[in-house]
């Protein structure tokens, strides 16, 4: 059985992005980057809400042939173009997945079983990036297998709460250590 993932980084205040949606007030750091660039090599889906995919694919398609960008960012490049995706959307159509034609869209009524299908389904690990709202009711219905948080040192003050809104979820903790460089934090838990 695969295991569905998910990846984000929040504020030391519980923070998935600051005030206004800006996910640039988080504390991002190198080590976010690589951290990112390992969970891909383990995965052969990604699975995202609307949002995270559109902000996605209006950036990371480019940047493997930017020679500017650092060599771990071109590698996420490499992998997310190449990866297969998978995005929870009742709005999104297929003319909208460009340059990326390797996506599938699956309506919101239908996210549950079909992510439960992916995980019987035989590949590697099926990864989250950003989509908040998707990766939270994926938890609260049992389907998350573990939630990778690199915890950074910022306190935004306001914005989303990593976990607002959502039925009670017991975790256990996998791991805490710190990532190269020292800036942030990297918990992993399951569900208790």
């Amino acid at each position: 059985m695969r295991k569905l993932i998910v990846a984000n980084i929040v504020s030391l205040d519980g923070y998935y992005e600051g005030p206004g949606n800006d996910v640039m007030a988080l504390p991002f750091h190198d080590a976010f980057s690589e951290y990112n660039a390992e969970r891909l090599r383990a995965a052969d889906t990604v699975l995202l809400g609307r949002s995270s995919f559109e902000g996605f694919k209006s950036y990371w398609p480019h940047i493997v042939d930017d020679a500017s960008q650092a060599p771990v960012e071109r590698e996420i490049s490499r992998h997310m173009n190449a990866v297969d995706k998978v995005v929870v959307s009742d709005t999104l159509t297929p003319a909208r997945t460009a340059p990326w034609h390797n996506t599938e869209i699956v309506g919101r009524a239908d996210a549950h079983a079909r992510v439960a299908g992916l995980k019987n389904a035989p590949g590697k690990e099926i990864l989250t990036f950003g989509s908040h709202t998707l990766w939270n009711d994926l938890l609260s219905a049992g389907l998350v297998d573990e939630l990778h948080l690199m915890i950074g040192p910022a306190f935004l003050g306001a914005g989303t709460p990593v976990f607002g809104g959502r039925s009670p979820v017991r975790l256990r903790l996998l791991e805490a250590r710190p990532l190269p460089g020292g800036h942030l934090v990297l918990t992993r838990h399951a569900p208790a």
